[in-house]
């Protein structure tokens, strides 16, 4: 929720100069494969840790 308050109090002009950047560093190709393995590790990650709490869980049914 705290991320939309800041995106919210940047405003139009602020979000579009950060759009406007990132294009210039990475060039208009290189985003989508940004995207894509920023969403992979995002994935990794959601994985991992219900990897991790099912393990946790488990471990408290064994005591």
């Amino acid at each position: 929720m705290t991320n939309l308050a800041f995106l919210q109090s940047m405003g139009v002009p602020g979000i579009i100069l950060i759009v406007l950047v990132v294009v210039l560093l990475f060039g208009g190709k290189k985003i989508p494969e940004l995207m894509k393995g920023l969403g992979q590790g995002m994935k990794d990650f959601k994985n991992a840790s219900k990897e991790a709490e099912d393990e946790s869980q488990d471990k408290k049914v064994e005591e």
